[in-house]
Protein backbone atom coordinates (compact mmCIF):
# COMPACT_ATOMS: atom_id res chain seq x y z
CA UNK A 1 0.00 0.00 0.00
CA UNK A 2 1.22 3.46 -0.91
CA UNK A 3 1.08 6.44 1.42
CA UNK A 4 -1.75 8.87 0.73
CA UNK A 5 -1.66 10.10 -2.86
CA UNK A 6 -2.02 13.87 -3.10
CA UNK A 7 -2.81 16.55 -5.64
CA UNK A 8 0.09 18.54 -7.08
CA UNK A 9 -0.54 22.27 -7.44
CA UNK A 10 1.92 25.11 -8.04
CA UNK A 11 4.87 22.87 -7.27
CA UNK A 12 3.51 21.44 -4.00
CA UNK A 13 1.77 18.22 -2.97
CA UNK A 14 -1.49 19.16 -1.26
CA UNK A 15 -4.40 17.30 0.31
CA UNK A 16 -7.47 18.75 1.95
CA UNK A 17 -11.00 17.47 2.41
CA UNK A 18 -12.36 14.12 1.27
CA UNK A 19 -10.54 11.06 -0.06
CA UNK A 20 -11.24 8.07 -2.32
CA UNK A 21 -9.57 4.69 -2.66
CA UNK A 22 -7.49 3.14 -5.41
CA UNK A 23 -8.05 -0.63 -5.41
CA UNK A 24 -6.09 -3.48 -6.99
CA UNK A 25 -8.48 -5.16 -9.48
CA UNK A 26 -6.66 -8.51 -9.12
CA UNK A 27 -7.03 -8.78 -5.35
CA UNK A 28 -9.51 -6.17 -4.17
CA UNK A 29 -6.84 -4.79 -1.82
CA UNK A 30 -6.30 -1.12 -1.16
CA UNK A 31 -3.46 0.39 -3.19
CA UNK A 32 -3.68 3.94 -1.87
CA UNK A 33 -6.01 6.41 -0.22
CA UNK A 34 -6.17 9.46 -2.48
CA UNK A 35 -6.97 13.11 -1.93
CA UNK A 36 -9.97 14.31 -3.89
CA UNK A 37 -9.52 17.80 -5.31
CA UNK A 38 -12.06 20.40 -4.24
CA UNK A 39 -13.33 23.20 -6.45
CA UNK A 40 -10.96 25.53 -4.64
CA UNK A 41 -8.01 23.26 -5.41
CA UNK A 42 -9.06 23.00 -9.03
CA UNK A 43 -9.22 26.79 -9.27
CA UNK A 44 -5.80 27.00 -7.64
CA UNK A 45 -4.38 24.50 -10.13
CA UNK A 46 -5.68 26.46 -13.12
CA UNK A 47 -4.46 29.72 -11.58
CA UNK A 48 -1.00 28.18 -11.10
CA UNK A 49 -0.95 27.09 -14.75
CA UNK A 50 -1.99 30.60 -15.82
CA UNK A 51 0.71 32.20 -13.68
CA UNK A 52 3.40 29.86 -15.02
CA UNK A 53 2.45 30.28 -18.66
CA UNK A 54 4.14 33.62 -19.52
CA UNK A 55 7.59 32.53 -18.35
CA UNK A 56 7.26 29.00 -19.73
CA UNK A 57 6.18 30.14 -23.20
CA UNK A 58 9.21 32.47 -23.33
CA UNK A 59 11.59 29.70 -22.30
CA UNK A 60 13.49 28.75 -25.48
CA UNK A 61 12.16 25.46 -26.87
CA UNK A 62 15.60 23.78 -26.68
CA UNK A 63 15.67 24.54 -22.95
CA UNK A 64 12.17 23.13 -22.54
CA UNK A 65 13.34 20.07 -24.45
CA UNK A 66 16.24 19.49 -22.05
CA UNK A 67 13.72 18.89 -19.28
CA UNK A 68 11.89 16.37 -21.46
CA UNK A 69 15.14 14.53 -22.12
CA UNK A 70 15.72 14.31 -18.37
CA UNK A 71 12.18 13.01 -17.90
CA UNK A 72 12.95 10.23 -20.40
CA UNK A 73 16.04 9.19 -18.47
CA UNK A 74 14.20 9.19 -15.15
CA UNK A 75 11.38 7.07 -16.60
CA UNK A 76 13.94 4.65 -18.00
CA UNK A 77 15.63 4.29 -14.61
CA UNK A 78 12.25 3.70 -12.93
CA UNK A 79 10.64 1.50 -15.56
CA UNK A 80 10.32 -1.58 -13.34
CA UNK A 81 8.92 0.37 -10.39
CA UNK A 82 6.42 2.25 -12.56
CA UNK A 83 5.38 -0.98 -14.28
CA UNK A 84 4.69 -2.53 -10.89
CA UNK A 85 2.42 0.38 -9.92
CA UNK A 86 0.58 0.06 -13.25
CA UNK A 87 -0.09 -3.62 -12.60
CA UNK A 88 -1.17 -2.95 -9.04
CA UNK A 89 -3.64 -0.24 -10.02
CA UNK A 90 -5.12 -1.44 -13.32
CA UNK A 91 -4.01 -5.06 -13.64
CA UNK A 92 -2.16 -5.47 -16.95
CA UNK A 93 0.62 -8.05 -16.95
CA UNK A 94 4.15 -6.88 -16.17
CA UNK A 95 5.40 -7.20 -19.74
CA UNK A 96 2.63 -4.92 -20.98
CA UNK A 97 3.10 -2.52 -18.07
CA UNK A 98 6.76 -2.13 -19.00
CA UNK A 99 5.65 -1.39 -22.55
CA UNK A 100 3.30 1.28 -21.19
CA UNK A 101 6.27 3.04 -19.58
CA UNK A 102 8.47 2.54 -22.64
CA UNK A 103 5.88 4.35 -24.73
CA UNK A 104 6.27 7.39 -22.48
CA UNK A 105 10.07 7.16 -22.68
CA UNK A 106 9.90 7.09 -26.48
CA UNK A 107 7.46 9.99 -26.56
CA UNK A 108 9.63 12.07 -24.23
CA UNK A 109 12.66 11.54 -26.46
CA UNK A 110 10.72 12.24 -29.63
CA UNK A 111 9.03 15.41 -28.40
CA UNK A 112 12.27 16.65 -26.83
CA UNK A 113 13.71 16.47 -30.33
CA UNK A 114 11.01 18.90 -31.45
CA UNK A 115 12.62 21.50 -29.20
CA UNK A 116 15.22 22.01 -31.94
CA UNK A 117 12.90 21.38 -34.88
CA UNK A 118 9.36 22.71 -34.36
CA UNK A 119 9.52 23.92 -37.93
CA UNK A 120 7.38 26.70 -39.32
CA UNK A 121 7.17 27.67 -42.99
CA UNK A 122 8.49 30.39 -45.24
CA UNK A 123 6.95 31.27 -48.59
CA UNK A 124 7.58 33.88 -51.27
CA UNK A 125 5.47 37.01 -51.14
CA UNK A 126 3.50 38.30 -54.13
CA UNK A 127 4.99 41.73 -53.43
CA UNK A 128 8.60 42.93 -53.69
CA UNK A 129 10.68 43.60 -50.60
CA UNK A 130 8.35 41.60 -48.37
CA UNK A 131 9.05 38.47 -46.28
CA UNK A 132 6.45 35.86 -45.23
CA UNK A 133 6.59 33.12 -42.63
CA UNK A 134 4.42 31.10 -40.28
CA UNK A 135 5.39 29.79 -36.87
CA UNK A 136 3.85 27.98 -33.90
CA UNK A 137 2.54 29.65 -30.76
CA UNK A 138 1.43 27.84 -27.58
CA UNK A 139 -2.27 27.89 -26.82
CA UNK A 140 -2.18 28.46 -23.06
CA UNK A 141 -3.58 26.30 -20.27
CA UNK A 142 -4.37 22.76 -21.45
CA UNK A 143 -6.77 20.48 -19.56
CA UNK A 144 -5.59 16.87 -19.93
CA UNK A 145 -8.14 14.15 -19.09
CA UNK A 146 -6.89 10.58 -19.40
CA UNK A 147 -8.17 7.00 -18.90
CA UNK A 148 -6.94 4.13 -16.75
CA UNK A 149 -5.96 1.56 -19.37
CA UNK A 150 -2.63 3.22 -20.29
CA UNK A 151 -1.97 5.31 -17.18
CA UNK A 152 1.54 6.43 -18.22
CA UNK A 153 1.54 6.14 -22.03
CA UNK A 154 -1.65 8.06 -22.85
CA UNK A 155 -0.79 11.05 -20.62
CA UNK A 156 2.64 11.19 -22.26
CA UNK A 157 1.04 11.56 -25.70
CA UNK A 158 -0.69 14.71 -24.48
CA UNK A 159 1.51 16.29 -21.81
CA UNK A 160 4.87 16.03 -23.58
CA UNK A 161 3.91 17.76 -26.86
CA UNK A 162 1.97 20.36 -24.87
CA UNK A 163 5.10 21.15 -22.85
CA UNK A 164 7.64 21.34 -25.65
CA UNK A 165 5.36 23.82 -27.43
CA UNK A 166 5.20 26.06 -24.36
CA UNK A 167 1.76 25.25 -22.90
CA UNK A 168 1.02 24.62 -19.23
CA UNK A 169 -1.14 21.73 -18.04
CA UNK A 170 -3.79 20.79 -15.49
CA UNK A 171 -4.09 17.00 -15.56
CA UNK A 172 -7.09 15.01 -14.33
CA UNK A 173 -6.22 11.28 -14.57
CA UNK A 174 -8.66 8.43 -14.10
CA UNK A 175 -9.75 7.89 -10.52
CA UNK A 176 -8.78 4.23 -11.03
CA UNK A 177 -5.06 5.04 -11.50
CA UNK A 178 -4.14 8.06 -9.33
CA UNK A 179 -0.92 6.56 -7.95
CA UNK A 180 0.48 6.02 -11.44
CA UNK A 181 -0.31 9.66 -12.21
CA UNK A 182 1.50 10.89 -9.11
CA UNK A 183 4.54 8.74 -9.93
CA UNK A 184 4.60 10.21 -13.44
CA UNK A 185 4.45 13.75 -12.06
CA UNK A 186 7.39 13.00 -9.76
CA UNK A 187 9.60 12.46 -12.80
CA UNK A 188 8.80 15.95 -14.10
CA UNK A 189 9.46 17.51 -10.71
CA UNK A 190 12.86 15.84 -10.42
CA UNK A 191 13.68 16.77 -14.02
CA UNK A 192 13.39 20.45 -13.07
CA UNK A 193 10.02 21.44 -14.49
CA UNK A 194 9.13 24.89 -13.06
CA UNK A 195 6.28 25.07 -10.53
CA UNK A 196 2.85 25.54 -12.04
CA UNK A 197 3.70 24.16 -15.47
CA UNK A 198 2.22 20.77 -14.53
CA UNK A 199 -0.61 20.47 -12.01
CA UNK A 200 -2.38 17.26 -10.95
CA UNK A 201 -5.96 17.15 -9.68
CA UNK A 202 -7.50 13.86 -8.56
CA UNK A 203 -11.15 12.91 -8.39
CA UNK A 204 -14.18 11.57 -10.20
CA UNK A 205 -14.66 12.63 -13.80
CA UNK A 206 -18.29 13.60 -13.38
CA UNK A 207 -17.31 16.23 -10.85
CA UNK A 208 -13.74 17.46 -11.09
CA UNK A 209 -13.42 16.62 -14.78
CA UNK A 210 -16.54 18.51 -15.77
CA UNK A 211 -15.49 21.53 -13.71
CA UNK A 212 -12.08 21.50 -15.41
CA UNK A 213 -13.61 21.39 -18.89
CA UNK A 214 -15.87 24.33 -18.02
CA UNK A 215 -13.17 26.46 -16.42
CA UNK A 216 -12.95 29.82 -18.16
CA UNK A 217 -9.14 29.95 -18.14
CA UNK A 218 -8.66 26.58 -19.87
CA UNK A 219 -8.02 27.09 -23.58
CA UNK A 220 -7.76 23.51 -24.85
CA UNK A 221 -9.22 20.23 -23.57
CA UNK A 222 -7.59 16.97 -24.67
CA UNK A 223 -9.62 13.92 -23.71
CA UNK A 224 -9.30 10.16 -24.12
CA UNK A 225 -12.22 8.02 -23.00
CA UNK A 226 -15.71 6.88 -23.88
CA UNK A 227 -17.82 8.35 -26.66
CA UNK A 228 -20.55 9.29 -24.22
CA UNK A 229 -18.24 11.45 -22.12
CA UNK A 230 -16.31 12.69 -25.16
CA UNK A 231 -19.47 14.07 -26.73
CA UNK A 232 -20.27 15.95 -23.52
CA UNK A 233 -16.74 17.37 -23.50
CA UNK A 234 -17.18 18.49 -27.11
CA UNK A 235 -20.47 20.25 -26.38
CA UNK A 236 -19.10 21.96 -23.27
CA UNK A 237 -15.96 23.06 -25.09
CA UNK A 238 -18.05 24.56 -27.86
CA UNK A 239 -20.29 26.37 -25.38
CA UNK A 240 -17.29 27.88 -23.60
CA UNK A 241 -15.23 28.69 -26.70
CA UNK A 242 -12.47 26.14 -26.17
CA UNK A 243 -10.64 23.92 -28.58
CA UNK A 244 -10.88 20.21 -27.87
CA UNK A 245 -9.08 17.10 -29.05
CA UNK A 246 -10.99 13.85 -28.60
CA UNK A 247 -9.81 10.25 -28.74
CA UNK A 248 -12.74 7.95 -28.07
CA UNK A 249 -13.99 4.46 -28.89
CA UNK A 250 -13.11 1.73 -31.33
CA UNK A 251 -14.67 -1.39 -32.82
CA UNK A 252 -11.58 -2.64 -34.55
CA UNK A 253 -11.45 -5.54 -36.99
CA UNK A 254 -8.87 -7.98 -38.28
CA UNK A 255 -9.61 -9.22 -41.79
CA UNK A 256 -8.29 -12.70 -42.62
CA UNK A 257 -8.42 -13.56 -46.31
CA UNK A 258 -8.30 -17.00 -47.88
CA UNK A 259 -4.60 -16.70 -48.77
CA UNK A 260 -3.52 -15.58 -45.27
CA UNK A 261 -0.89 -17.26 -43.11
CA UNK A 262 -3.40 -18.55 -40.55
CA UNK A 263 -0.87 -19.26 -37.79
CA UNK A 264 0.44 -15.71 -38.09
CA UNK A 265 -3.11 -14.35 -38.11
CA UNK A 266 -3.96 -16.24 -34.91
CA UNK A 267 -0.85 -14.79 -33.24
CA UNK A 268 -2.09 -11.31 -34.12
CA UNK A 269 -5.68 -12.00 -33.10
CA UNK A 270 -4.78 -13.37 -29.65
CA UNK A 271 -2.48 -10.46 -28.85
CA UNK A 272 -4.84 -7.83 -30.26
CA UNK A 273 -8.03 -9.22 -28.71
CA UNK A 274 -6.86 -10.37 -25.29
CA UNK A 275 -3.80 -8.26 -24.53
CA UNK A 276 -4.68 -5.90 -21.65
CA UNK A 277 -7.76 -8.17 -21.31
CA UNK A 278 -9.24 -6.47 -24.37
CA UNK A 279 -9.21 -3.10 -22.60
CA UNK A 280 -7.51 -1.11 -25.34
CA UNK A 281 -9.06 1.37 -27.72
CA UNK A 282 -7.07 -0.49 -30.40
CA UNK A 283 -8.20 -3.98 -29.30
CA UNK A 284 -9.55 -6.28 -32.01
CA UNK A 285 -13.14 -7.16 -31.22
CA UNK A 286 -14.17 -8.33 -34.71
CA UNK A 287 -12.56 -11.03 -36.84
CA UNK A 288 -13.81 -10.76 -40.42
CA UNK A 289 -12.74 -14.01 -42.03
CA UNK A 290 -13.12 -15.35 -45.55
CA UNK A 291 -15.73 -18.11 -45.46
CA UNK A 292 -13.35 -20.70 -46.97
CA UNK A 293 -10.94 -20.47 -44.02
CA UNK A 294 -13.33 -19.75 -41.17
CA UNK A 295 -13.25 -23.34 -39.91
CA UNK A 296 -9.47 -23.81 -39.71
CA UNK A 297 -8.91 -20.30 -38.35
CA UNK A 298 -11.53 -20.81 -35.61
CA UNK A 299 -10.03 -24.14 -34.63
CA UNK A 300 -6.53 -22.66 -34.31
CA UNK A 301 -7.86 -19.66 -32.39
CA UNK A 302 -9.78 -21.72 -29.82
CA UNK A 303 -6.77 -23.94 -29.24
CA UNK A 304 -4.59 -20.91 -28.54
CA UNK A 305 -7.15 -19.35 -26.21
CA UNK A 306 -7.22 -22.50 -24.11
CA UNK A 307 -3.49 -22.05 -23.49
CA UNK A 308 -3.88 -18.52 -22.05
CA UNK A 309 -3.34 -18.23 -18.30
CA UNK A 310 -5.63 -15.90 -16.37
CA UNK A 311 -4.26 -14.40 -13.17
CA UNK A 312 -2.58 -11.59 -11.30
CA UNK A 313 -0.46 -9.53 -13.67
CA UNK A 314 2.46 -9.67 -11.22
CA UNK A 315 2.68 -13.46 -11.62
CA UNK A 316 5.14 -14.27 -14.45
CA UNK A 317 3.07 -17.05 -16.08
CA UNK A 318 0.00 -14.80 -16.43
CA UNK A 319 -0.98 -13.83 -19.97
CA UNK A 320 -4.43 -12.32 -19.24
CA UNK A 321 -4.84 -10.11 -16.18
CA UNK A 322 -7.96 -8.73 -14.51
CA UNK A 323 -10.36 -6.21 -15.93
CA UNK A 324 -10.59 -2.85 -14.24
CA UNK A 325 -13.58 -3.27 -11.89
CA UNK A 326 -16.86 -5.06 -11.13
CA UNK A 327 -18.85 -2.67 -13.32
CA UNK A 328 -16.84 -3.93 -16.29
CA UNK A 329 -17.64 -7.54 -15.39
CA UNK A 330 -21.34 -6.73 -15.31
CA UNK A 331 -21.09 -5.02 -18.70
CA UNK A 332 -19.44 -8.08 -20.28
CA UNK A 333 -22.15 -10.34 -18.84
CA UNK A 334 -24.84 -8.10 -20.34
CA UNK A 335 -23.26 -8.24 -23.78
CA UNK A 336 -22.86 -12.01 -23.66
CA UNK A 337 -26.61 -12.28 -23.04
CA UNK A 338 -27.29 -9.76 -25.81
CA UNK A 339 -25.21 -11.81 -28.23
CA UNK A 340 -26.95 -15.05 -27.33
CA UNK A 341 -30.37 -13.42 -27.67
CA UNK A 342 -29.38 -12.05 -31.09
CA UNK A 343 -28.58 -15.57 -32.29
CA UNK A 344 -24.81 -15.62 -32.05
CA UNK A 345 -23.12 -18.85 -30.93
CA UNK A 346 -20.83 -18.76 -27.90
CA UNK A 347 -17.71 -20.84 -28.64
CA UNK A 348 -15.66 -20.22 -25.50
CA UNK A 349 -15.72 -18.06 -22.37
CA UNK A 350 -18.70 -15.86 -21.66
CA UNK A 351 -18.32 -15.96 -17.89
CA UNK A 352 -16.33 -14.62 -14.96
CA UNK A 353 -13.22 -16.44 -13.79
CA UNK A 354 -12.94 -16.95 -10.03
CA UNK A 355 -10.71 -19.94 -9.40
CA UNK A 356 -8.09 -19.93 -6.65
CA UNK A 357 -6.57 -16.53 -5.92
CA UNK A 358 -8.69 -14.99 -8.69
CA UNK A 359 -11.86 -15.27 -6.64
CA UNK A 360 -11.22 -11.89 -5.00
CA UNK A 361 -10.53 -10.03 -8.22
CA UNK A 362 -12.22 -8.94 -11.43
CA UNK A 363 -11.41 -11.61 -14.01
CA UNK A 364 -13.27 -12.58 -17.18
CA UNK A 365 -12.64 -15.51 -19.48
CA UNK A 366 -11.57 -14.72 -23.05
CA UNK A 367 -14.80 -14.95 -25.03
CA UNK A 368 -15.47 -15.75 -28.69
CA UNK A 369 -18.76 -15.70 -30.62
CA UNK A 370 -19.37 -16.94 -34.14
CA UNK A 371 -22.49 -16.91 -36.35
CA UNK A 372 -22.30 -13.15 -35.87
CA UNK A 373 -23.82 -10.82 -38.45
CA UNK A 374 -22.60 -7.24 -38.97
CA UNK A 375 -25.89 -5.78 -37.73
CA UNK A 376 -25.75 -7.41 -34.28
CA UNK A 377 -25.03 -5.18 -31.31
CA UNK A 378 -22.08 -7.30 -30.25
CA UNK A 379 -20.60 -6.55 -33.71
CA UNK A 380 -21.21 -2.79 -33.48
CA UNK A 381 -21.00 -1.65 -29.85
CA UNK A 382 -17.67 -1.08 -28.12
CA UNK A 383 -17.60 -3.68 -25.32
CA UNK A 384 -14.04 -2.84 -24.22
CA UNK A 385 -13.17 -6.25 -22.87
CA UNK A 386 -12.07 -9.75 -23.90
CA UNK A 387 -15.07 -10.40 -26.17
CA UNK A 388 -14.54 -11.20 -29.87
CA UNK A 389 -16.97 -11.76 -32.75
CA UNK A 390 -16.22 -13.89 -35.82
CA UNK A 391 -17.98 -12.59 -38.94
CA UNK A 392 -17.85 -14.32 -42.32
CA UNK A 393 -17.19 -12.55 -45.63
CA UNK A 394 -17.06 -13.93 -49.15
CA UNK A 395 -14.56 -11.49 -50.66
CA UNK A 396 -12.11 -8.70 -49.90
CA UNK A 397 -14.72 -6.17 -50.97
CA UNK A 398 -17.33 -7.57 -48.59
CA UNK A 399 -14.82 -7.71 -45.73
CA UNK A 400 -13.83 -4.08 -46.25
CA UNK A 401 -17.48 -3.00 -46.36
CA UNK A 402 -18.17 -4.81 -43.07
CA UNK A 403 -15.08 -3.23 -41.50
CA UNK A 404 -16.12 0.28 -42.50
CA UNK A 405 -19.78 -0.03 -41.52
CA UNK A 406 -19.47 0.70 -37.78
CA UNK A 407 -19.66 3.97 -35.83
CA UNK A 408 -15.90 3.88 -35.12
CA UNK A 409 -12.76 4.11 -37.24
CA UNK A 410 -9.60 3.74 -35.19
CA UNK A 411 -7.57 0.79 -36.50
CA UNK A 412 -8.02 -2.12 -38.87
CA UNK A 413 -5.84 -5.00 -39.98
CA UNK A 414 -5.67 -7.37 -42.92
CA UNK A 415 -3.86 -10.68 -43.31
CA UNK A 416 -3.09 -11.59 -46.93
CA UNK A 417 -0.07 -12.70 -48.94
CA UNK A 418 -1.31 -10.94 -52.07
CA UNK A 419 0.29 -7.51 -52.49
CA UNK A 420 -2.48 -6.30 -54.78
CA UNK A 421 -5.12 -7.09 -52.16
CA UNK A 422 -2.98 -5.46 -49.47
CA UNK A 423 -2.72 -2.18 -51.36
CA UNK A 424 -6.40 -2.20 -52.25
CA UNK A 425 -7.22 -2.64 -48.57
CA UNK A 426 -4.88 0.18 -47.55
CA UNK A 427 -6.82 2.46 -49.87
CA UNK A 428 -10.33 1.30 -48.98
CA UNK A 429 -10.19 0.77 -45.19
CA UNK A 430 -11.53 3.98 -43.64
CA UNK A 431 -9.71 3.88 -40.32
CA UNK A 432 -7.02 6.17 -38.99
CA UNK A 433 -4.54 3.30 -38.72
CA UNK A 434 -4.18 0.26 -41.00
CA UNK A 435 -1.98 -2.77 -40.43
CA UNK A 436 -1.01 -5.38 -43.02
CA UNK A 437 -0.07 -8.83 -41.67
CA UNK A 438 -0.04 -7.61 -38.07
CA UNK A 439 -2.74 -7.17 -35.44
CA UNK A 440 -4.42 -3.99 -34.24
CA UNK A 441 -1.62 -3.08 -31.86
CA UNK A 442 -1.59 0.71 -31.73
CA UNK A 443 1.11 2.86 -33.31
CA UNK A 444 4.64 4.17 -32.94
CA UNK A 445 5.34 7.63 -31.51
CA UNK A 446 6.74 9.13 -34.71
CA UNK A 447 3.46 8.76 -36.61
CA UNK A 448 -0.03 10.17 -35.99
CA UNK A 449 -2.42 8.26 -33.74
CA UNK A 450 -6.16 8.73 -34.02
CA UNK A 451 -9.28 7.64 -35.84
CA UNK A 452 -12.19 8.55 -38.04
CA UNK A 453 -15.96 8.69 -37.57
CA UNK A 454 -17.00 8.35 -33.92
CA UNK A 455 -13.48 7.57 -32.75
CA UNK A 456 -12.43 11.22 -32.64
CA UNK A 457 -12.88 14.74 -33.93
CA UNK A 458 -9.96 14.88 -36.34
CA UNK A 459 -7.21 15.67 -33.83
CA UNK A 460 -4.16 13.40 -33.77
CA UNK A 461 -1.69 12.42 -31.10
CA UNK A 462 1.98 11.54 -31.60
CA UNK A 463 4.17 12.40 -34.57
CA UNK A 464 4.24 15.78 -36.23
CA UNK A 465 0.45 15.89 -36.20
CA UNK A 466 0.46 16.29 -32.41
CA UNK A 467 2.12 19.67 -32.80
CA UNK A 468 -0.95 20.96 -34.63
CA UNK A 469 -3.16 19.80 -31.77
CA UNK A 470 -1.22 21.70 -29.12
CA UNK A 471 -0.28 24.91 -30.93
CA UNK A 472 -1.68 27.82 -32.87
CA UNK A 473 -0.32 28.85 -36.25
CA UNK A 474 0.83 32.47 -36.43
CA UNK A 475 1.51 34.08 -39.82
CA UNK A 476 4.03 36.94 -39.93
CA UNK A 477 4.70 39.43 -42.74
CA UNK A 478 7.73 41.75 -42.78
CA UNK A 479 7.59 44.58 -45.33
CA UNK A 480 11.02 46.14 -45.78
CA UNK A 481 10.18 48.26 -48.84
CA UNK A 482 9.73 51.48 -46.88
CA UNK A 483 6.48 52.27 -48.68
CA UNK A 484 2.79 51.29 -48.66
CA UNK A 485 2.19 48.08 -50.57
CA UNK A 486 -1.34 46.78 -51.00
CA UNK A 487 -1.90 43.17 -51.89
CA UNK A 488 -4.90 41.47 -53.47
CA UNK A 489 -6.23 44.44 -55.45
CA UNK A 490 -8.79 43.19 -57.99
CA UNK A 491 -8.95 45.69 -60.84
CA UNK A 492 -11.60 43.61 -62.60
CA UNK A 493 -14.23 45.10 -60.29
CA UNK A 494 -12.70 48.59 -60.17
CA UNK A 495 -14.57 51.08 -62.41
CA UNK A 496 -12.44 54.13 -61.68
CA UNK A 497 -8.79 54.67 -61.07
CA UNK A 498 -7.97 55.20 -57.47
CA UNK A 499 -6.80 58.76 -56.81
CA UNK A 500 -3.08 58.90 -56.32
CA UNK A 501 -1.58 60.91 -53.52
CA UNK A 502 1.25 62.87 -55.04
CA UNK A 503 3.24 62.25 -51.88
CA UNK A 504 2.75 58.52 -52.13
CA UNK A 505 5.51 56.45 -53.65
CA UNK A 506 3.04 53.68 -54.55
CA UNK A 507 1.90 53.37 -58.17
CA UNK A 508 -0.46 50.96 -59.82
CA UNK A 509 0.31 50.17 -63.46
CA UNK A 510 -1.23 47.75 -65.89
CA UNK A 511 0.42 44.52 -66.89
CA UNK A 512 -0.59 42.34 -69.79
CA UNK A 513 -3.30 39.98 -68.52
CA UNK A 514 -4.46 36.71 -69.96
CA UNK A 515 -7.40 36.58 -72.39
CA UNK A 516 -10.46 38.29 -70.99
CA UNK A 517 -8.75 39.32 -67.76
CA UNK A 518 -7.26 42.43 -66.22
CA UNK A 519 -4.53 42.53 -63.70
CA UNK A 520 -2.58 44.96 -61.58
CA UNK A 521 0.83 44.93 -60.07
CA UNK A 522 2.18 47.14 -57.36
CA UNK A 523 5.42 48.91 -58.23
CA UNK A 524 7.71 51.17 -56.31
Amino acid sequence: MSAETKNFIAGKWVATGSTFDSVNPATGELVSRCAEASQQELDAAVAAACDAFPAWRKTPPPRRAEILFRVAELLKARKDDLARWITLEMGKVTMEARGDVQEAIDMARYMAGEGRRMFGHTAPSELPDKFCMSLRDPIGVVAVITPWNFPIAVPSWKILPAFVLGNTVVWKPSSDTPVCAAKFVEAFVEAGLPPGVLNLVLGKGAEIGDALVRHRDVRLVTFTGSNEVGHRVSVTAAETGKRCALEMGGKNAIIVLDDADLALAVDGIVWSAFGTSGQRCTAASRIIVHNTVRGPLTELLLERIKQLKIGNGLDPPTTVGPVINHAALEKFDRYVHIGLNEGARLLIGGERFSKGDCRRGCFYRPTVFDNVTPAMRIARDEIFGPVVCIIEAGSLEEAVAINNDVPYGLVSSIYTQNINRAFAAMRELTTGIVYVNAGTIGSEVQLPFGGTRGTGNGAREAGQAALDTFSEWKTVYVDYSGRLQRAQIDTETTTQKEPQNENSRTQISSVRPGPGKTAARIRG
